[in-house]
């Protein structure tokens, strides 16, 4: 054999980038797609549930002014344990809650995408089990098995009944009880369903779970209609109670990356084993608190948003479509015939909404006036092609 042929077949063995890459990555992960909403330049994005209002002026003004002295200082670690942070976090709580806390209840990051992984990194691994009931948030199951525990899908009543999303009591109690589970995840208001979880749900999983930290994710929590209870009431009496909220939605801070978690102190003490040195920037902590400051101005559009989000509903009942009655900045409704041609169709139109693999459903964020009409009207073009008036065939 010539050398030029040697050279050839050496060539051919040696193998591709994707395939290394394929080759050391752990087993668990291959095949897997990374989380993410698409990002598409269309005239009415409604599909992430964003705050559709810009930060007001005001606020943009007071963030510069207080930048600036960190700016000078970057050459500086920031404060570690975030303390100003967490006083104004708990000052906001205290507030729109009125339950009483101490800034050592309160826990930080980048996200509350990352405040719920400091959990299941202190928690979960290994050997241990996340508890969830879906349809509900996807990032739940996403960062419960990336850190090596074993994930769970309890079941909501949408099982057996397609528009119905209901977790009732001795359902959620039954599950927990039968997989004895380290972490349980509740949503309140629930997405992608919008609902409020029925305020009893908590106790009884707490007490049929007694292995276990209960997270209630209140993501949305700012959007609730009257007379919603917050999970925060409970802590005094559950130590094993963990509440999640964010500033990226009712805030209108989504490009902040502030999410945040209240709990037991000692609970929160565990979560400083698995953060990383530092986790919150500078700026960070600055351009939250600053926003903590201003929280009437930067909530000044929650009702707005609620009424925007009631049109929905109202209309697409109207239309044939079944809505989901919700407590949070957007609606999930079904009755289509086929959500990827709908979902297409409004893109089409401009409109991006979100598919979120639920069979006949798709979800849409309530935006401002201009983008809800958008939708409402595109889906008025669509509905005779596209609702299905009659009940689903079993």
């Amino acid at each position: 054999m010539s050398d030029d042929s040697t050279v050839e077949s050496a060539a051919t063995t040696v193998p591709s980038a994707a395939q290394e890459v394929q080759r050391l990555l752990r087993p668990d992960l291959r095949g897997r797609s990374p989380y993410g909403a698409p990002q598409l330049d269309v005239p009415v994005r409604l599909n992430t549930n964003e705050n559709s209002y810009p930060v007001p002026q005001v606020v943009v003004d007071a963030v510069l002014s207080a930048l600036a002295g960190d700016v000078a200082a970057l050459n500086r670690y920031p404060d570690r344990e975030f303390t100003e942070l967490r006083k104004a976090l708990t000052a906001y709580l205290e507030k729109q809650s009125g339950v009483a806390l101490t800034p050592e209840q309160v826990w930080a990051g980048n996200g509350s995408n990352e405040v719920l992984s400091h959990v299941v990194q202190a928690f979960g691994g290994h050997g241990r089990v996340a508890l969830g009931f879906t349809p509900s948030y996807s990032m739940h199951p996403i960062i419960s098995e990336t850190l090596g525990t074993t994930w769970v899908d309890g079941l909501r009543s949408a099982a057996t009944e397609p528009d119905a999303f209901d977790l009732t009591t001795e359902s959620a109690a039954r599950q927990a009880r039968e997989h004895d589970p380290s972490i349980v995840f509740l949503c309140s208001p629930n997405n992608p369903t919008g609902t409020a979880l029925p305020f009893e749900v908590i106790g009884a999983v707490l007490q049929a779970a007694p292995n276990a930290v209960v997270v209630v994710d209140e993501a949305y929590a700012e959007f609730a209609r009257p007379g919603t209870r917050s999970a925060l009431s409970l802590l005094a009496d559950h130590p094993r109670l963990v509440v999640t909220r964010t500033m990226s939605k009712a805030f209108a801070f989504a490009g902040g990356r502030l999410g945040y978690l209240v709990a037991a102190p000692e609970l929160v003490d565990a979560l400083r084993l698995v953060r990383l040195p530092y986790h919150l920037s500078s700026p960070t902590q600055t351009i939250a608190r600053v926003a903590l400051e201003h929280a009437d101005v930067m909530l000044g559009t929650v009702e707005v948003i609620k009424h925007q989000r009631d049109r929905i509903v109202e209309r697409l009942g109207e239309l044939g479509a079944r809505p989901v009655a919700s407590d949070s900045n957007f609606v999930l409704f079904g009755g289509l015939h086929d959500e990827k041609a709908t979902w297409q169709a409004l893109l089409d139109e401009g409109v991006l909404v979100r598919d979120m693999g639920i069979a006949r459903h798709l979800r849409v964020t309530a935006g401002d006036p201009h983008e809800t009409t958008a939708f409402l009207e595109a889906m008025t073009r669509l509905a005779p092609t596209h609702v299905d008036r009659q009940e689903p065939t079993p």
